[in-house]
């Protein structure tokens, strides 16, 4: 398991982290994004979406619980599980579909629990003193693929 900490200093930093992951999926993937309230899982979501199917507004799924999005090659599935009652909810939402054939973006996977991709990108944003930080965890094919994009 790979580990790189990336400092933010503001949100432009953070979508721009999103834009710079977007041409790194592929079918079949998942970025999970956790942190805080405000901590810009969404500003990052936001950036990658831009970047990947080129939607210029990209809602919050917090109440809907999901949008997707055509990205060209695959359907880009933004999932937000905050309002989630219970993990089993996910499959009335689409959420192996989207495994399967989509990518996926997961807002509060641990809402999830288990049901979480194993497989998936684990970006945690942390705020600290006014900037964040992204904690990324990879597994050896998303190492490589962030390797290779020169994101260390």
């Amino acid at each position: 398991m790979k580990k790189i900490s990336i400092d933010l200093r503001d949100e432009g930093e953070t979508r721009a982290l999103g834009a710079r992951l977007a041409p790194l999926l592929s079918a079949g993937d998942a970025i999970c994004l956790s942190g805080d309230l405000g901590a810009g899982k969404s500003t990052l979501a936001r950036g990658l979406i831009a970047a990947r199917a080129g939607a210029r507004e990209a809602p919050s799924p917090t109440f809907t619980f999901v949008e997707t999005y055509d990205a060209g090659d695959v359907t880009l599935w933004h999932f937000d599980f905050y309002r989630l009652e219970k993990p089993d909810d996910v499959w009335e939402l689409g959420y192996e579909e989207a495994l399967e054939e989509g990518a996926a973006l997961i807002e509060w996977p641990e809402r999830i629990g288990a049901l979480a991709p194993a497989h998936a990108l684990q970006l945690r944003l942390e705020i600290e003193d006014n900037r964040r930080i992204a904690a990324i965890k990879a597994n050896e094919s998303w190492a490589a693929r962030l390797d290779a994009a020169g994101i260390v």
